[in-house]
């Protein structure tokens, strides 16, 4: 393969967070009188920022989401992530190889606040690996779905987007790959969809780290 940086999302692709994260959020939201499964929280959120969604989310609550509420819901959600966070299966071998492959010319490009993002490659044991490229969506200009992220990742790496392999597992980040002018390739662990990722402008649908390891 010939990318010459690999700029991976990190919730869901190298770290099986969804679930966790979207369980906290589903117990808040049934505590203000939004009751629906984990299942349909996951559908609505993966991929998107709370506050992204504050008009949904007030419609429904009848609620302001306020700073408290969110400083409330992140807090819970760190707790719940140090217990509970797990890496990819097969991931650290799959970055272990990409780094050296391109030469350490790997970032993580995240839509999530940079604690959350840090702790986590931290708690899985990745963060060696990341040490000074980890781009947050909370300090761009504007977050997944639009390409600011995944440019300022490309930029400090001194790439060319188009020369970039972007790796997700959202359509909501796919579409911000694109936007890029990356390739990108999609994560999608059975029995996951892939026909949305694909006519999201996925490249490719990947199910396991393993076909990342081109070259071995």
């Amino acid at each position: 393969m010939n990318f010459e940086a690999i700029l991976f999302d990190c919730d869901g692709v190298l770290v099986d967070s969804e679930a966790i994260t979207n369980g906290v959020l589903r117990d808040m939201f049934e505590e203000q009188g939004w009751r629906m499964t984990l299942a349909e929280c996951m559908q609505r959120f993966v991929g998107h920022t709370v506050k992204s969604q504050r008009t949904t989310i007030e419609a429904h609550t009848g609620q302001p989401l306020t700073d408290e509420w969110l400083a409330q819901f992140f807090a819970r959600r760190n707790e719940r992530l140090i217990q509970s966070i797990t890496a990819i299966d097969g991931v650290h071998e799959a970055v272990a190889h990409l780094h050296d492959h391109c030469q350490g010319r790997i970032a993580v490009a995240s839509g999530a606040d940079r604690f959350k993002v840090e702790m986590m490659l931290k708690q899985v044991g990745l963060m060696d690996f990341f040490e000074g490229r980890i781009f947050s969506g909370h300090e761009m200009p504007r977050s997944k779905p639009h390409p600011d992220v995944y440019l300022a990742a490309a930029a400090h790496l001194q790439v060319d987007p188009t020369r970039c392999l972007v790796v997700e597992d959202t359509t909501v980040g796919i579409t911000a790959g694109v936007a890029a002018g990356a390739t990108v390739w999609a994560y999608a662990a059975p029995p996951a969809e892939h026909a949305p990722l694909l006519q999201a402008g996925a490249a490719r649908v990947f199910t396991g780290m393993h076909e990342l390891r081109w070259g071995t």
